[in-house]
């Protein structure tokens, strides 16, 4: 049994300084995807307190030293929404946050899809869904051969659950009772198309994954306290892999973007005009975004 390496608990201060950087990571996948002409906000914005906890609080992981053998692994199954990785590793300090602004554009970094030959500090290239699910399992599976002191943590999205891949790859997890590997679903019921329950019923997430060997926990994943904590249960776990069931509001932060799922694959310019105008959508987006800022600050003074 390898050396735990304990997540701590959360202080009050430090609570406050991880919602305050996500909500600044926020406004960056706005910018960075309005400036892109493309791309998808829901996912991003919904998923940016879940990397910004993993990023700055549960990981062990170093920017100067991305490819560090020790480090956490962190696999990203559902590409689309790597703008929010993006934002949070340049937060982070693995690259200058000016290249935000080069969002898939030719020769950039920061692919439309994460590249691993592009970026150091991506631990796989992703673009069909479902494929992150084997790769983490993979990895999980040499680092408890190895007796290795990292954890596998792999962010997916509901979506995804439709596709087969993911099922085999649980069965394998399951069966090597995979204790290092944790799964995150972003459970925020839409897909491009509309409603995954209206296109493809995935309930109940929870018995099917129980019926794999998963050992389940769901959280509200805009409670970053409470993510945290699930993050440590998770870690406590030894006789089985662990998926973390976030339920998550597409377009967090955003009045205007929240629970439609017309926004999930259009940036800030692109997107649908029920609301606003084209033109006006970005500022609208990011005055959203400060009214937010302020909410959190007044509920801890």
């Amino acid at each position: 049994m390898p050396d735990i390496r304990p997540i701590l608990t959360l202080s009050e201060k430090k609570l406050l300084s991880l919602e305050l950087q996500a909500n600044e990571i926020r406004k960056d996948i706005l910018k960075m995807l309005t400036e892109a002409g493309s791309g998808h906000s829901a996912g991003p914005l919904g998923m940016a307190d879940i990397f910004t906890a993993l990023y700055f609080h549960i990981l062990h992981h170093d920017p100067n030293k991305p490819l560090w053998d020790d480090r956490d692994r962190l696999f990203l199954s559902n590409g689309h929404i790597v703008p929010v990785r993006y934002a949070t590793m340049a937060h982070a300090g693995y690259f200058d946050k000016s290249e935000l602004m080069t969002l898939r554009k030719l020769g950039s970094h920061l692919q439309g899809h994460p590249e691993i030959t592009h970026l150091k500090g991506l631990e796989n290239t992703s673009g069909p869904l479902g494929d992150g699910a084997p790769q983490s399992v993979g990895t999980a599976y040499i680092g408890k051969k190895e007796n290795k002191p990292w954890h596998v943590f792999c962010a997916m999205s509901d979506g995804e659950l439709e596709a087969g891949i993911v099922w085999e790859a649980a069965m394998f997890a399951g069966k090597y009772k995979l204790h290092n590997l944790t799964w995150i679903i972003d459970r925020n019921n839409i897909q491009i198309d509309g409603f995954t329950e209206d296109i493809m019923p995935l309930e109940p997430i929870k018995d099917k994954f129980e019926a794999f060997g998963f050992e389940v926990i769901e959280v509200d994943g805009h409670n970053i306290d409470r993510f945290v904590d699930a993050c440590r249960e998770a870690q406590a776990i030894w006789e089985r892999p662990v998926v973390i069931i976030a339920h998550t509001i597409p377009g967090k932060g955003v009045d205007f973007m929240e629970f439609d799922y017309k926004w999930h694959g259009a940036p800030p310019g692109k997107g649908p005009e029920d609301t606003f105008k084209k033109a006006d959508q970005l500022n609208e987006a990011l005055k959203d975004l400060r009214t937010l800022g302020g909410k959190i600050k007044s509920e801890h003074e």
